[in-house]
């Protein structure tokens, strides 16, 4: 007889997350598990421990992607798939990413309490740096197995101590076997909400429909270098003078464009560096997103137009780059249906949303049926040591995730 009101368990899911958040913890109760490093390693040990408990088995394809499977009745149907990442931010928090790789793993734990065979295979993934905060771009594992990165373009990237990501899998032993390209039959992915609306609204549940776009640009400012003594104020073209300005007018372009929009300045090198020396030389990120492609070109325009009259402003030069470009991307209508079943079957308040962050759910949505669950997290805040979320909120999203991957692997 089916069972069909099977409930995971809390209490394993949050004592899971937090001896996985000891791997790496900091002294502010967040932590630092930077991608392909030594702790990230200990981080993936961690888990496999766990899984082959379960008699799972699991293989790395050649960017570090990791697997774990677990069998179905009918092996040639292709898996239903639920993950995250394992890396941080170097100053992190213990919920963004390894949440969804936990909720997924006692998904796995809660089918084997209950001897509940699945029709499909389903498959826990690791994706292989997520962040982007040591080597960039951002989500550059499922981008390369999604197509959209090349391999070995993405083995030939640097940290800032010029250490290529082909050198780390290498020393790691992340370079798998599993070709790109394999079957999938949809993916689900688990995550704190990483903004406040969910906590705002006092919903338990965010139903996510699509990712927004995003446009990231690099920006070089140029002026003359001159000694800060003797240069009059008139006379000078300060570099760094003329990109305070310019990033001024990035974050009123984010205010000025809908409730929508986002334009984040997040590094800045200034050059050549000394005390007394007018800097010459300004490199800045620029990150604007959007729901809507249309209004991130028309920001582009703006942004451009305004970079060359401040310029003229301060007599200064400038290039604007583009960097990274991530459409706006919608979810699988049949797999949100499903996320909103699960909420709506276990009495949990939900709201639909837009997820204003980037996910390796929006790379796999190119190619293969995706949907996503958030969980509110305390005062929206992540990406930081303090980044929190309730053991309820955790349960229930994994309870939501539970549903979904059930239903559509039959």
């Amino acid at each position: 007889m089916e069972q069909t009101n099977i409930q995971i368990n809390a209490e394993r899911l949050w004592d899971s997350l937090m001896e996985m958040a000891t791997i790496g913890a900091t002294d502010k109760g967040g932590v630092c598990r930077l991608t392909m490093t030594d702790l990230d390693q200990q981080g993936r040990e961690l888990l496999l421990r766990w899984t082959d408990e379960l008699g799972c088995a699991h293989q790395c394809d050649a960017v570090g992607n990791l697997f774990i499977r677990r069998p179905g009745r009918n092996k040639e149907r292709p898996p239903v798939m639920t993950g995250s990442h394992l890396d941080s931010q170097p100053t992190g928090g213990r919920f963004d990413g390894v949440y969804g790789v936990l909720a997924g793993l006692e998904v796995l734990r809660t089918l084997n309490d209950h001897n509940v065979e699945t029709e499909a295979p389903l498959e826990l993934v690791v994706w292989n740096n997520e962040e982007g905060s040591r080597f960039s771009p951002p989500m550059m594992g499922s981008g390369v197995y999604t197509g959209i990165f090349e391999l070995d373009w993405a083995y030939q990237i640097e940290d800032e101590a010029g250490t290529k990501v082909k050198q780390e899998l290498d020393r790691l032993g992340w370079i798998g076997s599993r070709p790109f390209g394999q079957a999938v039959d949809c993916y689900f992915e688990a995550h704190i909400e990483q903004g406040p609306v969910l906590e705002n609204e006092g919903k338990t549940i965010g139903v996510v429909s699509g990712g927004q776009g995003q446009r990231w640009f690099e920006l070089n400012v140029y002026g003359q270098e001159a000694h800060a003594g003797p240069t009059p104020m008139p006379l000078r073209k300060d570099a760094l003078l003329c990109a305070s300005e310019m990033i001024q007018m990035i974050n009123r372009l984010g205010l000025d464009n809908g409730p929508d929009a986002c334009a984040t300045c997040g590094l800045i090198k200034v050059l050549p560096g000394s005390r007394n020396v007018i800097p010459g030389h300004v490199w800045v990120t620029v990150d604007t997103r959007h729901p809507d492609d249309d209004v991130l070109i028309r920001m582009e325009s703006l942004l451009r137009e305004s970079l060359g009259k401040i310029a003229d402003k301060h007599r200064c030069t400038f290039d604007l780059q583009n960097f990274w470009i991530s459409p706006a991307t919608p979810f699988d209508q049949d797999c949100i249906a499903l996320v909103r079943e699960g909420a709506e079957k276990s009495g949990y308040p939900y709201r639909e949303m837009i997820s204003g962050a980037g996910h390796d759910a929006v790379y796999m949505a190119r190619k293969y049926p995706v949907a996503m669950i958030f969980v509110p997290c305390e005062g929206g805040i992540s990406h930081n040591e303090i980044e929190n979320a309730t053991s309820e909120d955790i349960a229930a999203g994994c309870q939501v995730l539970f549903h979904a991957v059930r239903s559509r692997a039959g």
